[in-house]
């Protein structure tokens, strides 16, 4: 068979690219925005119109401020360092404090019963008249009276509402600060100002006015507790130096008793290394004497240093001299040598006594020594303990002597600060009204404008948004180019809404009148489906739906008609479960269909017919089957298929819809091509994408999609693609049964 395959049928659909898609949202949602402006303009116009009404039956409100000083330093009872009678942080803290105190409850509560606001018809709901519609609203009348507040419960909501419409803001860089008050009285609106900053001076004055009598109190108190102190220490100094005998009104002089301490150590050192250089030389004299050293008495070093033997051993070496002179002139007998020698031995046994005796004067002067000694440690002993009593007392003087300082200067203070705080130092003003409120001539607010304006651009951006998500919420297929994007296939053609005439039905529309848009756009269809393989010169085009109802077999016939004035065409009406083309094809309902003729029970002469003024043949359903699936599935149609191809040369099937029953997807194995109708405006996507799956899965020739029912005047102005398409194109361009004349 001389046909396309199905997969180069398949290759014929459209496959849309992202960005095309995303470029296609964007002029979508805009053409949802123009398709539903005067729905927009409309609830912009009766909001607006709402806006206005309540705008102007708002009570004007009316603003006046008062700029005040607030000095930004406070005299103090006593300085900071005494007593912590105020607080004084950095600046900045300081008027901060002092803004919060002006907008605190108490001073509001004094607003409020200094003015009498509870009495003011703005505050006292009991005082305030029914509007001028409450006539109008019987319920007004009749309903329940509100419970009546007590007095207490009055004042609280006032202040709370004076709190509420209070305002305080700083100005950069100075110490002024704006006190403002809203109130719908113009008058309420400058006294409340005036007043609470005059509340605000007068309070703080009273509060310094109270701290100033405390401190007085307080200072009077202390001042003659500081008194009895000054005096019972001065008293305790006085008994204290007559106690001790101490003289000088400064302290104890100790310049004495240091200088005996320094001269007394130092001797003992003297006397230590005395001692000690002694206790040597006496233990080498006694060494000597008892036969422990090795050297004789009189050549010991501390012996020889005593100046009488020193002297005795100049003698002792004189008469050595002399008796070495004699020894050697003369003999031993000689009266000089006897003479020599006896001086020699009287000399040697002097030095012997010397010694003894410079000896003796050691262990003497060692003793003497170590007895001085002892005696100026003892003395030393005594100066320290002398020292240490007068540091003792030196110490409690001079404790004694701050005390009558201290407490002095603090009397002395505390007096002072008592003739500052009665000189009345304290008197001045926290704060000054710079510039007084006064009564407003214009309203402050409410802003009728912006009310209206916001109302204006909320109702806009929600007619928009609510355009938008309708738009997004709508699945439903409306133009070729969501057929292509959304379903996946080709857009083969657009069929318009078309009414249909008294005497002409949808049917035969093409057949009866031609020279419309809805005919032209069946010659499209055909010439797609005829240039769609040109190669077969045999068609079997098979039109299906998702759903009933979508014009798939308006299309069939009139697509037939058209097939029908090129080649020679057969209608099948496939759709045996609800039959229709024989009413308006001309059929009186006996003549036997597709049914029949596949079961045997009549030929293809008897089932078949030549609609009246055309060269279209039909085969209707016939007698509707207990199951029309079955016969449709039998080899039995299959040959007569075969047969009906051999004899026509385009052949259009109406079968039923795809969601509903498997009949088009076992005929759709048949076909050549397969036109899927889907109803603009009407089908969901998903419904008819699903519907396309199913087709896809048995590898169907889906040639494309054709949307049917399409009002060209509409989309014309929401889509902008079919500008000129409709029913005045096809009257502006015309037909013409013969040339016109120049």
């Amino acid at each position: 068979m001389n046909t396309l395959t199905r997969q180069e049928m398949q290759g014929l659909a459209f496959e849309p690219q992202q960005p095309e898609i995303e470029q296609l949202d964007l002029v979508r949602y805009w053409r949802a925005i123009a398709r539903n402006k005067w729905r927009i303009m409309a609830l912009v116009v009766l909001v607006g119109l709402i806006a206005t009404l309540y705008a102007y039956s708002l009570t004007p409100v009316y603003r006046s401020s008062a700029t005040v000083l607030v000095e930004g330093s406070r005299p103090k009872a006593v300085s900071i360092e005494e007593l912590q009678f105020f607080y004084t942080g950095a600046n900045r803290d300081y008027f901060l404090t002092q803004f919060e105190i002006i907008k605190s409850r108490e001073f509001a509560e004094r607003l409020v019963r200094v003015m009498g606001l509870t009495k003011h018809p703005e505050f006292n709901g009991r005082l305030v008249q029914k509007p001028w519609y409450a006539a109008l609203l019987p319920s007004f009348g009749t309903a329940a009276p509100a419970i009546q507040a007590t007095d207490e419960e009055l004042v609280d909501g006032v202040v709370n509402a004076v709190m509420a419409r209070t305002s305080l803001q700083p100005l950069r860089n100075t110490q002024l600060v704006s006190l403002s008050f809203d109130s719908t009285d113009p008058d309420l609106a400058a006294r409340v100002p005036n007043t609470l900053a005059t509340i605000y001076i007068v309070a703080d004055m009273e509060a310094r006015g109270e701290a100033t009598r405390r401190s007085m109190q307080f200072l009077a108190r202390q001042s003659e507790e500081l008194k009895t102190k000054l005096v019972e220490s001065e008293r305790a100094l006085q008994q204290y130096r007559e106690r001790e005998k101490i003289i000088e009104a400064k302290g104890v002089s100790m310049s004495g008793p240091s200088r005996q301490l320094e001269d007394l150590t130092s001797s003992l050192l003297d006397a230590r290394k005395k001692r000690a250089d002694l206790e040597a030389a006496y233990e080498q004299v006694n060494a000597s004497r008892q036969g422990k050293a090795a050297e004789p008495l009189d050549t010991l070093p501390v012996v020889l240093r005593h100046p009488l033997v020193q002297r005795a051993k100049e003698v002792e070496s004189e008469a050595e001299r002399r008796f070495n002179d004699a020894s050697k002139r003369y003999g031993p007998d000689h009266p000089r040598m006897v003479a020599a020698q006896a001086e020699l031995k009287a000399a040697q046994e002097n030095l012997k006594r010397q010694a003894n005796v410079a000896a003796q004067g050691l262990a003497k002067d060692y003793e003497l020594a170590r007895a001085n000694e002892n005696s100026i440690e003892r003395a030393l002993g005594r100066s320290k303990e002398d020292i240490q009593s007068y540091n003792r007392k030196e110490f409690e003087l001079k404790s004694l002597e701050r005390d009558v300082t201290a407490n002095r200067q603090l009397y002395d203070t505390f007096m002072q600060r008592s003739k500052e705080v009665r000189a009345g130092d304290m008197q001045s003003a926290i704060a000054r009204i710079v510039d007084e409120a006064r009564p407003p001539r214009f309203p402050y607010g409410p802003n009728k404008r912006l009310i209206v304006g916001v109302w204006l651009l909320a109702a806009l951006l929600a007619g928009v948004s609510l355009a938008l998500l309708i738009e997004r919420l709508n699945n439903r297929v409306k133009a070729s180019h969501e057929v292509e994007s959304k379903l996946g296939v080709r857009a083969v053609g657009v069929l318009p809404v078309t009414k249909a005439e008294s005497n002409v039905p949808l049917e035969r529309m093409f057949r009866e009148s031609n020279q419309n848009a809805f005919s032209e756009s069946i010659r499209t269809i055909r010439s797609s489906v005829l240039l769609s393989g040109l190669q077969s010169p045999r068609k079997v085009v098979l039109l299906t739906s998702s759903v009933p109802d979508e014009g798939k077999t308006t299309l069939a016939s009139n697509l037939a008609f058209a097939f029908a004035q090129v080649k020679k065409t057969l209608l099948i009406e496939a759709d045996m479960r609800r039959p229709k083309l024989g009413r308006v094809l001309g059929d009186n309902g006996t003549r036997p269909g597709l049914s029949e003729l596949v079961a045997g029970q009549a030929n293809e002469g008897k089932c078949i017919f030549e609609v009246e003024g055309s060269n279209l043949h039909v085969m209707l359903a016939g007698r509707v089957p207990p199951n029309p699936l079955e016969l449709i599935s039998s080899p039995e149609f299959v040959l007569i298929m075969e047969k009906l191809k051999s004899m026509y040369e385009v052949i259009v099937v109406d079968s039923p819809p795809v969601q509903l029953v498997s009949d088009a997807v076992m005929l759709a194995q048949m076909a050549t091509s397969v036109l899927f109708v889907v109803r603009a405006d009407t089908t969901p996507y998903p419904i008819a994408r699903h519907a396309l799956s199913r087709l896809h899965r048995v590898d169907a020739p889906v040639l494309g999609a054709v949307l049917n029912q399409i009002d060209l005047e509409k989309a014309d102005n929401y889509y902008g693609e079919y500008s000129g398409y409709g029913n005045r194109y096809y009257r502006k361009y015309g037909y013409y049964t013969q040339p016109p004349r120049a």
